[in-house]
């Protein structure tokens, strides 16, 4: 059994303490609240060092990094996505990282200039109703997907959401711009439902029976399988862009005014009791070893076998025609 979100707190609380220092630290924060506000209060607590964290979407931040320029606050970006991570990464915001921070963490998601450092790692997965479809009944790759019109208007996505954007972007990099404008114009025939950025709210519309499948990050369907709901997870075939990796990932920022503190609250995300807290909050996978992951989740090892390898540099060059191809479809 996983340790509850409680109980993790409590763990971070009792954590190895640091020597405290005097200081402040600013995180620009695209992750939520809820995932950073109990290790940016332990951090406070064992360091001594001041925290102050801007929270907001990853496109409003990353416009608001380009408008402040060197003048920002911000010493960490904090992105919740490859996507807006690689954007900065590719203009070169961000400071090299040094083998002390990185050399604990997986490969898998380390982007080779080591620009930034990925934190817990999302699959794009099929969410499918267990009472209304079987898992042989589905097909090999996501690109087959919209061969299946016997689920026209059952289909449920997210086109607003950054990760389906990602996939997209990735999808662009794997199979080019022509066939990922062919699967949306052939998703849109299936007249999906489209539930904006809420991947909660359509799989609540799984439940109540408004849709049979749906596209979304594996721990969506972890969170809700905790409420006995008949929803189960489904991977395509080793190396298919439907099981795409998406990493979140912090970065100290080449203006950043702290470097010091920066460094050591990078190390803290990476540390085991960080891990395990994003683990047994959001079912995210850890990007080190780990010893409490559920049974309801595949190992790590074999997920990212599922996953195709793409470079993360080349997903900022694609947003933008993800988003065109989306606006051209009357999507976005």
């Amino acid at each position: 059994m996983i340790r509850t979100v409680t109980a993790l707190t409590a763990l971070l609380v009792a954590g190895t303490s640091f020597a405290q220092t005097k200081g402040t630290l600013t995180i620009y924060s695209g992750r939520a609240k809820t995932f950073v506000e109990p290790i940016v209060q332990q951090f406070e607590r064992q360091t001594g060092i001041k925290v102050n964290v801007r929270y907001g979407t990853d496109a409003q931040l990353v416009a608001a990094l380009r408008e402040e320029g060197n003048r920002s606050p911000a010493d960490i970006y904090w992105g919740n996505s490859v996507g807006a991570l690689g954007e900065l990464a590719s203009e070169g915001r961000f400071s090299k990282l040094g083998t002390a921070l990185t050399r604990t963490v997986s490969d898998d998601y380390l982007p080779d200039d080591r620009s930034w450092l990925p934190t817990t790692v999302r699959f794009r997965v099929l969410a499918y109703n267990t009472s209304k479809i079987k898992p042989d009944q589905l097909p090999d790759s996501v690109l087959d997907l919209p061969k299946m019109t016997s689920l026209k208007g059952r289909i449920g996505w997210t086109v607003s959401y950054p990760s389906f954007q990602d996939f997209l972007a990735a999808m662009i990099a794997k199979h080019g711009e022509a066939t990922t404008r062919q699967w949306i114009e052939g998703m849109k025939a299936l007249a999906p439902k489209d539930y904006k950025t809420s991947n909660v709210g359509m799989l609540e519309a799984m439940r109540a029976g408004e849709i049979d499948v749906a596209l979304t990050n594996h721990y969506y369907i972890q969170r809700v399988n905790r409420l006995s709901y008949p929803i189960d997870t489904f991977f395509f075939k080793n190396g298919d862009i439907g099981n795409l990796g998406n990493a979140t990932g912090a970065a100290v920022l080449k203006s950043a005014k702290n470097r010091s503190n920066a460094n050591r609250f990078l190390s803290t995300l990476t540390s085991k009791d960080a891990q395990n807290f994003f683990l047994s909050v959001n079912f995210e996978y850890p990007v080190i070893a780990s010893t409490l992951q559920p049974t309801t989740m595949l190992p790590y090892s074999d997920v990212v076998k599922r996953s195709p390898r793409i470079d993360p540099t080349v997903l900022p060059k694609n947003i933008e025609k993800a988003q065109k191809l989306l606006r051209d479809a009357g999507l976005l």
